[in-house]
């Protein structure tokens, strides 16, 4: 197989523009000619072996951060909009996609901003409400999906948010007790913690902070340290939101609960230590649940955050999706991505774990592009404490490319070699290039369609 090529003249320019270095002296530090640095940051060149080891001697760079992977996911994210009905004509081909997500990224994100809010606006009109349909209000970006794509562009890793909450929870270099030691931070700042049978499961009111009883230990302990980022942490979030730049104060209101959030798991589960456990269980998350008092779930996503620079762990992809199919969490350090409308793919494992209650699933699956990946699933149901109170069920998803297997217990007397094991799965049915698929939904909107009325195999229809 040939090895792809490395372009990435954005990176680069983004490289010697933070170090206030001209051309001509980032070029002589290189070892390369002033035209060839600019061929490579103008992307008509690919980055040389050369150049990526000058990168990381001369400036320290971690060189995966060279690694095509926001290109990929805007390049993913461009072609489902592109599938669209109204670009059925217009549609570019794949490399000029490529092209755009590499050269012109800011450009692509305002087309993808621009087609989502063409979408809410068409589904507006569609849902026959005349009440919105006369208020004259106008379409603005969704609050939710403007936070969802804040994260999903940073790699569901903030740096800043991450050490501070390190440093709480290892203040001496060990790891504290999260409930106890989030308990006493608490009181330090006058709030008295509190535990009810009844309620949500964390409320402040005034100097009292409650919290469920009946939730489990890792979820009261999440709470506890949500409570902690909001109390300690104020102007760190603050900052880190004023970078962001969201575009209305419910975006910014929902993305300050987002980084809360994000406090509350780097806290509970600490980056080096966790790293550390994770790598010495071969990335068991039953025993790793175990080692840091935490859930399946909390576990699962925090493995798919392990993104610091010069210190990684396996670039893992994280979804959860409920009994509709419908994806409610996701997340993809890797080449992997997920539909941003709609249901996940019927042939992925995720949707069996419904049916296997607390058995892990595993699962050796092929994307359309050739990658391969080992997918873990399982239910995570959400008991409400009491018999009139709700089960909330989702499922849960953690994967990687086959190429880290062998740094998962899971991966074990796997078939990973052999071909015919890999089940073959896609993004969404729109934009899934596979012609024979048994589980189709809809026709790929890329492709033309013959239909032959004295014929009948898996679909009403070929696929040019």
């Amino acid at each position: 197989m040939a090895t792809q090529k490395l372009y990435a003249g954005v990176k680069l320019r983004e490289t010697r523009t933070r170090l206030g270095l001209t051309q001509k002296i980032f070029a002589e530090r290189l070892g390369v000619s002033l035209p060839y640095l600019n061929q490579m940051e103008n992307n008509h060149r690919p980055v040389s072996a050369q150049v990526v080891l000058a990168l990381a001697s001369e400036f320290g760079l971690d060189v995966t951060e060279l690694s095509a992977g926001d290109a990929e996911r805007l390049v993913t994210d461009m072609r489902e909009a592109l599938a669209d009905p109204i670009f059925s004509e217009t549609a570019p081909p794949i490399a000029d996609l490529r092209l755009a997500a590499s050269n012109a990224p800011a450009l692509a994100r305002a087309f993808l901003e621009m087609h989502r809010a063409y979408r809410q606006t068409h589904e507006r009109l569609a849902s026959l409400d005349e009440a919105l349909g006369r208020d004259g209000t106008q379409t603005v970006l969704s609050p939710w999906e403007e936070v969802r794509d804040f994260f999903h562009y940073c790699d569901n890793y903030i740096d800043a948010v991450d050490r501070a909450a390190e440093r709480f929870s290892c203040p001496n270099g060990n790891r504290l007790d999260p409930i106890p030691h989030a308990m006493n931070t608490l009181a330090r700042h006058g709030l008295t913690v509190q535990f009810s049978d009844i309620g949500p499961l964390r409320e402040r009111d005034g100097d009292r902070l409650v919290i469920n009883a009946h939730a489990g230990k890792p979820t009261q302990a999440f709470q506890l340290l949500h409570q902690v980022a909001l109390v300690t942490q104020d102007d760190l979030l603050e900052a880190t939101l004023d970078l962001a730049r969201f575009q209305s104060d419910t975006a910014r209101a929902i993305a300050k609960i987002g980084l809360a959030n994000y406090f509350a798991g780097a806290a509970l589960l600490p980056y080096a230590r966790f790293l550390e456990a994770a790598q010495e269980t071969r990335h068991d998350l039953e025993r790793l649940c175990d080692v840091f008092g935490a859930s399946i779930e909390q576990v699962a996503h925090r493995l798919s955050t392990l993104q610091r620079p010069g210190a990684k762990g396996i670039p893992f992809f994280f979804v959860r999706v409920d009994q509709a199919g419908t994806i409610t969490k996701r997340h993809s350090a890797t080449r992997l991505q997920f539909a941003r409308f709609g249901g996940a793919c019927p042939l992925w494992n995720v949707h069996q774990a419904f049916e296997t209650p607390t058995r892990f699933l595993r699962q050796l699956a092929e994307t359309p592009d050739g990658m391969r990946y080992l997918c873990l699933a399982r239910d995570v149901s959400k008991p409400g404490g009491s018999f009139t109170a709700p089960v909330r069920r989702y499922a849960i998803c953690l994967g990687c490319e086959v190429s880290h297997a062998d740094g998962l217990i899971y991966a074990d007397d796997m078939e990973l070699i052999n071909p015919k094991a890999y089940e073959p799965i896609g993004i969404s049915c729109r934009i899934c290039e596979r012609k024979n698929c048994h589980q189709r939904s809809v026709p790929p909107l890329e492709r033309r369609l013959h239909v032959d009325p004295d014929h009948r195999g898996l679909l009403p229809y070929d696929i040019a």
